[in-house]
């Protein structure tokens, strides 16, 4: 239902402002969140929700709740400006730190990405039948398939490009990157940049639940105060696991 309500706007001048961080907000961001939020309350009322567009707790969850739902309504506004295709509808469940459930909508596309924690993850196209996908496994000082973000680039991600040998580079939107290294075909997406809880939470579930056999590493925490996400290599498990190992 969100992604038909964001594609009512696709292609047309949809009515925009900007936030206070300098970023995009659309009438499809706050007519997908308003279907999702009432759907997920509707389920459970026990269960807080945190959205892009809402006000944010002012401590962390897990102190009272255990749980929550973070969603992205409409990730990559401004690549759904620009009718490019690359946004998506993003969904997660965070139990204890770590989200537990993650599902990933391309509408333009109709492409939807899933995974549960223990139930690996899964990509369909269309009506098409699930197709259970995996992961690669990148090692430092292989050639490396790079996807990376296509509007926000940094001076942190070129140093780190420099510093491996690289094969390609993919420049794409939204959480879609996430995907890509979910199903095998980028190796790494690093991030260096600001990010958000809801920017995050459901590719890296996707991504975790993308191991043949139990789950990946990733560098990823949660249920800070201010829900921001430090800068990360994902597909990198020797990183992951150092960054694991350390005290939060």
């Amino acid at each position: 239902m969100a992604g038909r309500e964001i594609m009512r706007y696709y292609g047309t001048s949809p009515a925009c402002r900007q936030k206070a961080d300098g970023s995009p907000v659309s009438i499809a961001d706050l007519a997908a969140e308003r279907v999702i939020v009432e759907a997920l309350a509707a389920w459970s009322v026990s269960i807080p929700i945190i959205t892009e567009e809402s006000s944010m707790p002012s401590a962390p969850l897990h102190a009272t709740c255990g749980r929550y739902w973070v969603v992205d309504p409409l990730d990559g506004t401004k690549e759904f400006l620009a009718r490019n295709g690359e946004f998506t509808v993003n969904v997660a469940l965070v139990d204890e730190g770590t989200p537990v459930l993650g599902v990933i909508l391309a509408p333009a596309f109709d492409l939807i990405y899933c995974a549960g924690r223990g139930l690996g993850a899964w990509r369909q196209r269309g009506v098409s039948r699930p197709e259970r996908i995996s992961s690669g496994r990148w090692r430092p000082g292989q050639p490396a398939r790079v996807v990376e973000s296509r509007s926000h680039p940094s001076r942190e991600l070129e140093a780190f490009l420099a510093s491996i040998p690289v094969i390609e580079r993919v420049p794409l939107g939204s959480s879609l990157k996430f995907c890509r290294v979910a199903e095998g075909s980028a190796d790494l997406y690093p991030r260096f940049g600001p990010m958000m809880e809801w920017d995050v939470a459901a590719g890296d579930c996707i991504y975790r639940n993308s191991a043949d056999v139990g789950e990946r590493a990733s560098p990823l925490r949660y249920d800070t105060p201010d829900r921001r996400v430090a800068g990360f290599v994902l597909g990198d498990d020797a990183m992951a696991a150092t960054l694991a190992s350390t005290p939060a």
